[in-house]
């Protein structure tokens, strides 16, 4: 969709940056210019200030991983748009004024990034402030490079961590930038997408077919390498992965089996979390399958593209030593709180609390009482199954008209289950058994109350069957209905008629009661059937 929730299309980055920075005390924005920084820079004095920055409309990027440990400021351009060379040379000097001793630009690989912080470097430069600039290129979706190199993707924020960890250390200007150009060359990201995005005033950037996803395509809707068939999580995890490391593609990341890597499973911006998950499990068991080591999980939203629906899968071969810098604290506002232990061997499961074990059947399964019950349940099954059609016609007038079809699927449940043995003549046993078959079976909200219903029938019959058991039973099973189901008696819900069949049942709590009298009348009171073996 093009509607977006700005003020302005002209004014969007502003009112962006300006939000973010309202929200949190540890940013300052710079007057005058799109740019947040830190708001404790005299803490920085005798150390490297790191900037970084881009096309706003990728966040969190940039701006959301400013803070100790990570990035000093950031220069942010209108929407896709490389931010003015004023407005980064400006960041340059209120660092170097705060007392730092060099600044290190981290630019994403796009030709309007490396000319404005280029230039504005070359300037800072030639006012005596000591600048390096790392141009960093993490995409392996082209198999021939480009003359313009590899696009700067998600891994950059990978880099951010990295080289702020070696700020925060104390490590010089020139040995962050040498550090930090080798960690690059041994990572890659790859992109795939369900649909386009679209810049506040404009129309999505390209279309797809319903059928078709975006392989390896750039932050700001660039074509990928090629449009594939939708496919599941699973098969389409596998294609990128395939893709990333095969040695025959000129950007492809050395991976291979025992190699310990860090894996960041990246929102491009419009992907349900539910489906963030179901890709995170996918690409730990795929990578996992091939024996590679995971040594840490990132999942979330790191460089978006605005509400994009898609992913970018992002993996950075490790060892130790830079383990520690990924790992290394931070006040980064958008950096997780990622566990500093290893993904994988880890045991992820642990063994379900055994079910408790049931008293006795007093009364043995297969005679005449559970030969009985078996009766009454095949003919409450048949006559369900065959006022399915009704009942469904019935509901469709006040409901969804699914109430035949879901009681249908209770009774083949139960029927399915009756032959598997008879059922236990116990009736406080018999009900507790229902009750787990038709919250596994049934389904929906009547699975769910008839299952409460029964589960707290059952409770009285443990001790007595008797008759005023019997009433003490369906009292106890309305009652949690009520409790958990917010229904009372005249709220027109299937709670009605069990109410009216309850009032009736009172009666066999009084001595000499007759049971079939009472029930008849509980039944007719009930709205229901008298059903009969």
């Amino acid at each position: 969709t093009s509607k977006k929730l700005v003020n302005s299309v002209a004014g969007c980055a502003d009112d962006a940056l300006a939000g973010l920075v309202a929200c949190n005390p540890n940013l300052q924005l710079l007057q005058g210019h799109r740019v947040a920084l830190r708001s404790d820079l005299d803490s920085l004095k005798g150390r490297v200030a790191l900037l970084s920055g881009g096309g706003s409309g990728h966040e969190p990027a940039h701006a959301g991983f400013i803070g100790k440990g990570m990035l000093t400021g950031v220069i942010a351009g209108a929407v896709f748009t490389s931010p003015a060379v004023g407005s980064i040379l400006a960041a340059i000097r209120a660092v170097a004024q705060a007392g730092t001793v060099g600044t290190l630009l981290i630019v994403k690989n796009y030709t309007g990034d490396r000319l404005n912080f280029g230039l504005a470097r070359e300037q800072a430069r030639a006012e005596g402030i000591p600048v390096e600039m790392v141009v960093i290129g993490d995409d392996s979706a082209f198999t021939v490079l480009k003359k313009a190199g590899r696009r700067g993707l998600c891994g950059t924020v990978l880099i951010h961590k990295v080289a702020g960890a070696l700020a925060e250390a104390g490590v010089g200007l020139e040995e962050i930038a040498k550090q930090v150009n080798v960690v690059a060359k041994a990572m890659g990201t790859l992109g795939v997408s369900l649909s386009s995005c679209s810049v506040p005033g404009s129309k999505p950037t390209f279309e797809l077919s319903a059928d078709e996803v975006e392989l390896g395509l750039g932050i700001h809707g660039e074509a990928g390498v090629r449009r594939i068939k939708m496919a599941t999580a699973d098969e389409i995890v596998k294609l990128m992965l395939d893709h990333m490391t095969n040695t025959t593609n000129a950007s492809h990341v050395p991976v291979q089996p025992g190699s310990s890597v860090v894996m960041m499973v990246n929102n491009l911006g419009g992907l349900s979390f539910l489906e963030l998950g179901i890709i995170a499990d996918a690409t730990v068991r795929s990578l996992e399958g091939r024996g590679v080591k995971i040594a840490r999980a990132l999942v979330g939203t790191f460089m978006s593209a605005l509400e994009m629906p898609g992913i970018s899968l992002t993996l950075l071969l490790v060892d130790e030593p830079l383990l520690k810098l990924i790992d290394a604290e931070t006040t980064a506002a958008a950096w997780p709180n990622v566990a500093a232990v290893s993904i994988t061997g880890r045991k992820r499961s642990r063994v379900a609390p055994a079910e408790p074990q049931e008293a006795p059947d007093s009364t043995a399964a297969g005679g005449s009482a559970s030969k009985r019950m078996a009766l009454v349940l095949e003919r409450v099954c048949s006559t369900l199954l065959g006022l399915e059609e009704h009942l469904n016609a019935l509901d469709r007038a006040a409901g969804d008209g699914d109430c035949g079809t879901t009681h249908s699927r209770a009774a083949r449940a139960i029927q399915e289950w009756l032959k598997e043995g008879p059922p236990p003549a116990s009736p406080a046993q018999l009900l507790s058994k229902l009750s787990v078959l038709l919250l596994e079976k049934m389904g929906g909200s009547s699975g769910a109350l008839y299952g409460l219903f029964l589960t707290a029938a059952a409770q009285p019959l443990k001790a007595k069957t008797s008759l005023p058991a019997w009433s003490a039973a369906m009292d106890a099973g309305l009652e949690a209905m009520q409790k958990y189901g917010k229904a009372a008696p005249g709220d027109r819900t299937m709670l009605d008629s069990l109410w009216a069949a309850g009032q009736e049942l009172q009666a066999w709590k009084s001595p000499g009661a007759d049971l079939l009298q009472v029930l008849t009348k509980a039944v007719k009171e009930g709205g229901g059937l008298v059903i009969c073996p």
